[in-house]
């Protein structure tokens, strides 16, 4: 869910424009219940990956400005 077709890990902006779609599908009228129980599943899977990218950036930022270096913060 969370990969591009070569693999590589979705952008949070390619994710979010993922959900987007996802809410887009949502919306249409001729979507079946099953059909809607998946695009809402995918969908919080996706915010669910795009917050906790979030966090990972958040904890970086958090590091530098603590103590000035820039490392990663694993």
């Amino acid at each position: 869910m969370t990969k591009k077709n070569d693999e590589k890990e979705l952008t949070i902006e390619e994710a979010f424009g993922e959900v987007d779609e996802k809410i887009k599908a949502l919306e249409k009228s001729d979507v079946s219940l099953e059909d809607s129980f998946k695009l809402f599943k995918e969908g919080m899977d996706l915010l669910k990956y795009c917050n906790d990218s979030i966090d990972k950036v958040e904890k970086k930022v958090q590091k530098v400005m603590s103590d000035g270096q820039t490392e990663d913060f694993e």
